[in-house]
């Protein structure tokens, strides 16, 4: 068990309607800033006996709409419900059948004799959305593989952006808030304990941002919330030299150089290939694994992990087949080295803590950087690495090269996150910059209660947040677009309160 301040009270879930997603930053980055063990002391499988790794991660979301009774702010997964002869919203049972079964399958498994392991990844809106729509019966399912020590070893939870923001177009100011508003909400439903095990950070779309600056604080942003490691697309990145990676079943150290020259670091684990949700469903990455063999880090032959990250409830594989395919690997496992040896299942943390206590060093992976850096890095020189001479360097390489851009890279390649949605990113940047100049100045004051702890702080904040959502910016111009500028009005509207 994790050591904590244990003069920490239960945070409260919901506060005045509102989602618990601010007020308590001193106590959340007190508990994840922290260098314990996570998975050592429970950890049932020894490294000796391990010839190679595979680990799962499961994304769920759904986003927030001003769609209910008087336009509410309501959960799509709430709509689909209400509204089921529209488009595919029959599957609003699949849907929530998915974000719950988790919790019946790792103990059924358990209790099988099986030695399963998961990665969870469920964004704010979705979380907040189970409650408002009086789906508790998910989240205490959830709560019983969190939570138990029975089950709690075979599975991580990562933490990802409060509102499914993509991170490379979230304006920088609102990176961290997104980051530590998640860490509030899940604090306030799983607890102290369970937020201190989240290491792991999964980012939206898995999309990294290649702009330097932005990269750096993002990067800042994790550490200084308490992560040790984020999951990134294997075509996101490259060698510092500008290659393709060669060893992506290994951890890459991950490095992040601002334009004044300053850099920072992170562990990245690497999801290979692409993003079609059949991967994980048919769990492509076991059998993947039983192809690898142990890899050098330093001094030190390990496993390599084969990682892989899918939409945990869209699409018939993943809501039919996954089920099925995701017992039998178990059940093979077990048949073939007890599920603790040969190919085995296992956490990204655990993985990563077993091979540091073998010997490996962070600073000994392969390093990378977002893809397209090489060609930004080339051109600056290292003794003249100041924002001019970087910003000419990206507008040199834009002139030259049509397809150099620093939009970042995601799963979604064919998709942008910008061009063709100025009517949701303007309005996004300008409630962002509204909700910094009003607030920013009143933090500088000390008072008995903070401000972040306000209801009028927290409602503003939630409405800067809800708008940045991805979905807002993924289905084309529409009522998608038009939700988006509903909730930039209620959000101007509210900033006008004094």
């Amino acid at each position: 068990m994790l050591s904590f301040p244990t003069t920490l009270s239960n945070l409260p879930e919901i506060i005045d309607g509102l989602p618990n997603i601010s007020g308590w930053e001193t106590e959340v980055l007190s508990v994840v800033n922290h260098n314990q063990s996570v998975f050592l002391p429970t950890t049932n499988i020894r490294l000796e006996d391990v010839n190679a790794v595979f680990a799962i991660a499961l994304h769920m979301h759904q986003p927030t709409i001003p769609a209910g009774n008087g336009g509410t702010l309501i959960s799509n997964l709430q709509y689909m419900f209400e509204h089921p002869n529209e488009g595919d919203n029959h599957n609003a049972d699949p849907f929530a059948h998915c974000y719950s079964r988790m919790g019946d399958f790792i103990p059924e498994l358990v209790n099988q004799g099986c030695n399963p392991r998961v990665m969870l990844d469920y964004s704010g809106n979705l979380l907040w959305g189970l409650r408002q729509m009086g789906r508790g019966d998910v989240l205490d399912n959830l709560k019983r593989i969190t939570c138990d020590p029975t089950y709690q070893p075979y599975v991580e939870w990562l933490g990802t952006m409060w509102g499914h923001a993509v991170i490379p177009s979230t304006p920088i100011a609102d990176i961290k808030l997104h980051i530590i508003a998640w860490q509030h909400h899940f604090a306030a439903i799983f607890g102290w304990e369970a937020l201190a095990r989240v290491k792991g950070f999964s980012p939206p779309e898995m999309h990294l941002p290649n702009h330097p600056d932005a990269l750096f604080e993002f990067v800042k942003a994790l550490k200084e919330c308490g992560y040790r490691w984020l999951l990134v697309q294997e075509h996101s990145v490259e060698t510092i030299s500008g290659q393709s990676l060669t060893h992506k079943h290994l951890p890459h150290h991950l490095i992040a150089r601002n334009s004044q020259g300053e850099t920072i670091s992170i562990t990245a684990l690497i999801k290979t290939q692409g993003s079609d949700t059949k991967l994980v469903a048919q769990m492509q990455p076991y059998y993947e694994a039983k192809t690898l063999l142990k890899q050098q880090i330093g001094s030190a032959f390990v496993p390599p992990i084969v990682s892989q990250i899918g939409d945990g409830e869209n699409g018939g594989v993943m809501m039919n087949e996954f089920p099925s395919a995701f017992k039998q690997a178990w059940w093979d496992m077990v048949n073939n080295g007890g599920g603790k040896s040969g190919i085995v299942g296992m956490c990204g943390t655990e993985y990563l803590e077993l091979i540091e206590a073998a010997g490996c060093k962070p600073e000994d992976y392969p390093t990378c950087q977002p893809v397209g850096q090489h060609q930004i890095w080339e051109r600056v020189l290292p003794d003249n690495c100041q924002p001019e001479a970087v910003e000419n360097a990206i507008q040199k390489l834009k002139q030259i090269n049509s397809n150099f851009h620093l939009d970042g890279a995601s799963w979604t390649n064919h998709i942008s996150w910008v061009k063709g949605y100025e009517n949701v990113l303007s309005p996004m940047y300008q409630l962002s910059s509204l909700f910094h100049q009003k607030f920013d100045p009143l933090q500088q004051f000390d008072s008995a209660e903070p401000v972040t702890r306000q209801s009028h702080y927290r409602n503003v904040l939630l409405h800067n947040l809800l708008l940045q959502t991805s979905c807002f910016r993924y289905w084309g111009q529409g009522a998608w677009t038009d939700y988006a500028r509903e909730i930039y009005q209620r959000g101007e509207n509210l900033l006008q309160i004094n």
